[in-house]
């Protein structure tokens, strides 16, 4: 997983004020309400990042925000924190996704997935972290992450991860 690339008439950038965020509707109210009222905030102040996929007419077609974050060592599994320190440790939070409801079904969902993952790998060249994180909001959410090789935390079931490792070697596959 390399190259991520959209549909042709489809592309990403970075959230900005112009960006048309109150039309965007997705049919998961809370993942439409990050977008149009706190999503642009949060960026302003550091918190996170969100980059919308725009189609031609420059209507937000779907977008993923993504922050840093900690977890103890102790919610971690086995795998991950032996040898780790007994402590907080970095993880890259995925915190939010969503695909406009007109856009949903054509795949559009596993393509800004791809490219999040993609931006953590890169990220973590500077700022290396343990896992990568989500927590998602019902069953259907969560199957769709199973697909990526998230697991969910010991204790926490929708809160999933992907170990630094797994997503170094997806991003490495030829």
């Amino acid at each position: 997983m390399n190259d991520v690339r959209f549909p042709a008439g489809f592309h990403l950038e970075p959230l900005r004020r112009e960006h048309p965020r109150k039309g965007f509707h997705c049919g998961e109210p809370a993942v439409d309400d990050w977008l149009s009222a706190k999503a642009l905030q949060n960026q302003q102040k550091h918190l996170s990042v969100t980059k919308v996929l725009l189609d031609d007419a420059k209507a937000i077609a779907g977008y993923y925000t993504l922050a840093t974050g900690q977890v103890d060592f102790g919610d971690l599994p086995a795998e991950i924190s032996r040898q780790l320190p007994r402590r907080l440790l970095p993880v890259a939070v995925l915190a939010w996704l969503g695909v406009g409801a007109a856009y949903q079904g054509r795949g559009l969902g596993r393509l800004l997935v791809a490219q999040a993952l993609r931006d953590c790998y890169e990220a973590g060249k500077s700022f290396p972290f343990v896992a990568a994180i989500l927590d998602c909001l019902n069953d259907k959410a969560k199957a769709f992450y199973r697909q990526w090789d998230f697991e969910a935390l010991p204790g926490h079931p929708y809160r999933l991860y992907l170990s630094a490792q797994r997503l170094k070697a997806m991003m490495e596959q030829a």
